[in-house]
């Protein structure tokens, strides 16, 4: 942890020296939009259904490395 305090304290430093007040209205907005929400995320019925289609193909070992993955996307945009 003490990585983020030092990251938290430099950041502190930078702010305290910034004069410009449309800059730090800027940051504020920027800071209080990107806030960690404990807000519970509701998922469409669509959304569960592809969840538990995952946990299906993961059980059945139904899976794809992601440099496959890489693979087929690219011979498939070449193909276009």
């Amino acid at each position: 942890m003490r990585t983020v305090d030092k990251i938290r304290s430099g950041l502190i430093d930078k702010i305290l020296s910034i004069r410009n007040k449309d800059f730090l209205l800027a940051l504020d907005n920027l800071i209080s939009s990107s806030s960690v929400d404990n807000d519970v995320v509701e998922l469409t019925a669509e959304q569960k259904e592809m969840f538990e289609m995952s946990e299906v193909d993961i059980k059945n070992e139904r899976l794809i490395s992601q440099e496959a993955m890489d693979k087929r996307n690219l011979e498939w945009l070449n193909g276009l």
